[in-house]
């Protein structure tokens, strides 16, 4: 089974989704939100298979929801207006419904759907340890205790909770990039950190405390922008 998530501000859309979903056997609704801001409430304490998402919504809108998923799940964007299509697809969405659609053409996007899911390995997002080869010996790591990692060359260098020297291991960004769970965020090239480990966001930066700044990229400043945005409390 696919966990689905549907995302529409529109009620009658939404029903619409919901039912759509109801009907293909291989999907399960997980939850039905009516805005990005709650569907991003939900997968703080939830995971899903695949979302299928409205584009255009208030405060936050669908393609800026996804690329503030640090690790996003299989999407599938719907809206009324096709010039979004070109830019879904460049978020690497497995499909794009145009409004209105009807059932056969949810059932292929849903197709579709299954087919990048069956290729897919399975999601390890749930767990809270990973293995990391240093030196010649295995280290278990919690995930929860990982502050920030740094890329360098071929290398990274895993930084944990409490620890004044980093874990180094031989080891992509991307891989980690794709192991790590949502509260993880690459917020340039060379670093990714622990959301929940922020202390504060000072221009081009972040602060993890007194004597780590790290820079934020252009490339990813509009994704973490959009989860800052999330979080605000103000006008």
């Amino acid at each position: 089974m696919i966990r689905c998530l549907a995302i529409d501000d529109e009620p009658l859309a939404l029903q619409q989704l919901v039912a759509y979903i109801q009907k293909v056997p291989f999907l399960e609704l997980a939850a039905q939100c009516q805005s990005a801001l709650e569907a991003r409430t939900f997968l703080e304490h939830d995971t899903v298979d695949a979302i299928f998402c409205d584009i255009n919504m208030p405060d936050l809108n669908g393609m800026d929801f996804v690329k503030s998923l640090a690790v996003p799940p299989l999407i599938v964007f719907t809206t009324a207006y096709s010039e979004y299509a070109v830019e879904g697809f460049r978020v690497n969405a497995v499909d794009y419904l145009l409004k209105p659609f009807g059932l056969q053409e949810f059932q292929r996007a849903a197709n579709r759907l299954l087919s990048r899911s069956e290729n897919t390995p399975p999601s390890t997002e749930n767990d809270n340890v990973v293995f990391l080869k240093t030196d010649y010996r295995i280290v278990k790591v919690s995930i929860s205790d990982i502050r920030y990692v740094e890329g360098m060359s071929e290398y990274l260098k895993v930084w944990l909770e409490g620890e004044p020297k980093p874990i180094i291991t031989l080891l992509s960004m991307k891989k980690m990039e794709e192991r790590l769970p949502n509260c993880f965020m690459r917020i340039h090239r060379s670093y990714i950190i622990n959301l929940n480990k922020i202390q504060e966001v000072n221009k081009n930066r972040v602060i993890m405390d007194a004597d780590t700044y790290l820079p934020i990229g252009d490339m990813y400043k509009e994704a973490f922008q959009a989860y800052l945005d999330t979080r605000f409390l103000g006008k």
